[in-house]
Formats: C-alpha cells, structure tokens, sequence
C-alpha cells in the first residue's frame, strides 16, 4: 500500500523535496518497503513552469485548499513559508486528519507547540526536522539519539549566510556590504538580508532546538539578539591576535538562575572545533550532564540538503500511517512544554572584547579606563594595530569577566564622549567548549 503526499510550494525547499522524491523513488521504496508517492503539487505559478515528468497522474493546482481536501493524499508538505498562509495549510491539514511535514522555522518557533497540540489531537503527526540547520538531524539527536542525557548548555552556528560573510571577511579583508552583495550574488543571502544578517533566522532556530533540548515553551522574542552589520575586518585582526576569530554564536546555558539564551556576534578561541566551521555552513555543539559533549556539522541550508530532511520525515511518518504507531513522540521531544521565562542576558557575566574608533588625542585611554573602573570592570588588555588616520583610529580594549548590566551601563557614558567616531562595539569572549 502506497501512502500519498501532496506537496505546497515549489521554492527551494519545495524543488529540492520534490527532485529527491522522484530522483531517489526506488531508493527510498526499499527503506520503507511501499512507495511514497506524490499525489499533488501546489504552487502559484504552476501552471507556467516546467515540472519533472511523473510516473503517474498528478493533481497540479494553485490553490492548497485542493491539495488538503485531497481525498487520497496522506501526508501534507508545507514549504510556503512565512507565518500566514502556511499557518491556515498546516491547520486545515490537521483539522481534515492529514498529516504535516514542514520546514518551517519561523512558523515551528512561534507556534509548533500548539500546532503539536492540534496534531495530537486529531490524532496525525507534525514533523519539522528540517527546520533547523538543513541537512543535520538535529531534531532527531536531541529527540532520540541522546534522549537519555539532560542538556546542561549547547552552542550553535545555525545561520550559513552569516557564517559565509563572516569568514569571508576573515579570509579576504573586504567590509560587509561587499561580501553581502557577494553573499547575494552567489544566492546565499537574500534581496533583503535582515533576517541572516541581524541574527533573527538563528533566533527562530535557536528556540525551536531550545524548546527539544530543554523542555520548556520559548519563542523568538525571548532570545537576546544582536546582528553582523557592525564587523570590521579590523576586528578579525584584533581577534586574531588574541588567538579568537568571530563567529554569529546561538548560545543555551543552563544556570542556577534558569536559562540562558543569545544569539549575537562573539569571540570564540581559534584552537575550538566551532571556530573551524567556514562558509555556509551550521554546527551545534551539545553538552550533556552524562553523555558530557557531542559535535553535529554539515550543510545548514539549500535545496537539497533541506529536501534530505523533508524526504526523511516522510519516510517516518510514512511507517507510522502504513505500520500504525501507538504513542507518538512530539517533535518538540517532551510530552508537554514548560512554561519558562529565561534569564536576563544583563545577569551574564563574561570577559568582553570592547573595540573603539576614535579621533585620536592625550588622554582616551585614561578616560575610558576611568569609567571603566566606576562600573568595577577590569581591564585585561589594550591592543593597538598601526594605523595612519588619527581621526579614525580604531583600537581594542579586552576586560576582565564582567557583567554585561556592568558594560552596557559603562558604553551608555562611553557614547557620549567627543572623541568617538561611532559608538563602541562589544562581543563578549566565549569559553569553555
């Protein structure tokens, strides 16, 4: 017996889904033991572009409400994207008893839990594997694969755009507006990058692999979230010679306080196994209180990469609906989230690299350390590169571990000193993985 999917949107993902299941069919009807069949497509612009040559008749319409009225299909991808028409297709999906299977992070990251609810309730599955770091199984490790461990913190690089502008302007010494447009050019980033560059598609990320790993109900808006726009290739330099390059660093951290989350641009020691991850790519690094640590790396974006996990989930909700499953397991891995508020990111303490731009006269460092010292924070070092424009001269100052109340309320009367050329930049300095 055969089990139908129907398939809603044919962007990236929806593209990348629908070559592997055609492409891989024989592969994949072996692992299961029964085809996986596609039973309908669904996009806007069906109608105009040219489509794979199917084995059998397939519904081709642009409206999704066909696709999930289907009386034959079993399984429903969304891969529209965004938080609106997706939303209305996954609930339709579930309240007519079909289940879903999406890629969805930012709609999974605000509203999976009560969508998981819904699914329960109508007794289907909700799978979401690919939501998260593309080709990585992530989902499933912190489901099942170390189901048995209790997650102490993890640390992640989850957005490959980023992560490519960033060590490119490490490798190549160009600015950021630069490598974006290249970042753009080669389909990386996005006509408007915000998203990737502001840290808001890692945010969705980190609270979705949170919410598994933890237990608890958190959203996008809980998370401390900074961006790249403002990295220099003068701050690889500095980094550099303080034996850390940088990286757009998704942090959970378990503490006596509660829960600690950040997504923002930090130093990371170059000696670390994260610090080696270049280009488009994701990594998380998961540490567990019995299991102690465990490394996931791979492609954390593209068609193909993203369609493995698709194609993946339908393979397993498949065997559910062909081999009946009595328990099902919530793709956010506990029965039921907790309701939590996580720690104040102001309550973080950590050394901080802290870099100026200044025009340059008598006295800066001795201004700077005075205020400093009045919020009780050390200074561990200054670093100073050669530089021949004394009106922009930039230079580095590193502390001491210091909470981040401690410097964002030292850079509030640091902003207002003449000499600065912009306001001052600080990344905290990450250890202990």
């Amino acid at each position: 017996m055969e089990v139908a999917v129907g398939l809603i949107g044919l962007g990236n993902v929806g593209s990348g889904t629908l070559d592997i299941l055609l492409e891989n069919a024989q592969s994949i009807r072996e692992k299961l033991g029964f085809p996986l069949r596609v039973a309908a497509v669904c996009s806007r612009s069906v109608g105009t572009r040219p489509l794979p040559e199917f084995a059998e008749p397939v519904l081709r319409t642009a409206d999704w409400r066909e696709v999930v009225s289907h009386p034959e299909i079993d399984i429903v991808v969304e891969a529209v994207g965004g938080t609106g028409t997706a939303r209305q297709i996954i609930e339709e999906a579930l309240r007519k008893h079909k289940s879903v299977v999406t890629a969805n992070k930012e709609l999974m990251a605000q509203r999976g839990a009560e969508l998981w609810n819904l699914a329960h309730r109508n007794g289907v599955n909700l799978a979401m594997e690919a939501s998260v770091a593309g080709g990585i199984p992530i989902h499933t490790v912190l489901r099942e694969g170390i189901a048995g461990d209790r997650v102490v913190e993890l640390y992640g690089i989850l957005n490959g755009t980023s992560n490519f502008i960033l060590t490119e302007i490490e490798k190549s010494q160009a600015n950021f507006q630069s490598v974006l447009a290249e970042a753009q050019q080669l389909g990386y980033a996005e006509a408007d990058p915000s998203a990737d560059v502001d840290g808001l598609d890692a945010a969705a990320k980190l609270a979705i692999i949170s919410a598994l790993a933890f237990g608890e109900r958190l959203t996008p808006a809980d998370i401390y979230t900074e961006g790249i726009r403002r990295i220099m290739p003068i701050d690889f330099e500095y980094a550099h010679q303080l034996k850390h390059t940088i990286r757009l660093l998704c942090i959970a951290r378990q503490s006596e306080n509660g829960l600690l989350l950040s997504v923002r641009p930090s130093l990371i020691p170059q000696q670390t196994i994260l610090a080696q991850v270049k280009g488009a790519y994701n990594a998380i690094w998961i540490r567990g209180s019995y299991g102690e640590d465990t490394f996931y790396y791979g492609r954390g974006a593209g068609p193909k990469p993203t369609g493995v996990a698709v194609v993946s989930d339908l393979m397993k909700v498949a065997r559910e609906i062909r081999f009946g499953s009595p328990e099902r397991v919530s793709p956010f891995a506990h029965e039921r989230l907790g309701e939590y508020r996580p720690q104040e990111i102001s309550t973080q303490s950590a050394p901080y690299y802290l870099r100026f731009r200044v025009e340059d006269k008598a006295g800066i460092i001795a201004t700077l350390a005075a205020i400093l010292a009045k919020h009780k924070i050390g200074i561990d070092a200054v670093l100073q590169l050669p530089r021949e424009d004394w009106r922009d001269l930039p230079f580095v100052i590193t502390t001491e571990p210091a909470r981040e109340k401690a410097i964002r309320d030292a850079l509030i009367e640091i902003r207002e000193l003449e000499f600065l050329v912009e306001p001052p930049l600080a990344m905290p300095m990450v250890r202990g993985f």
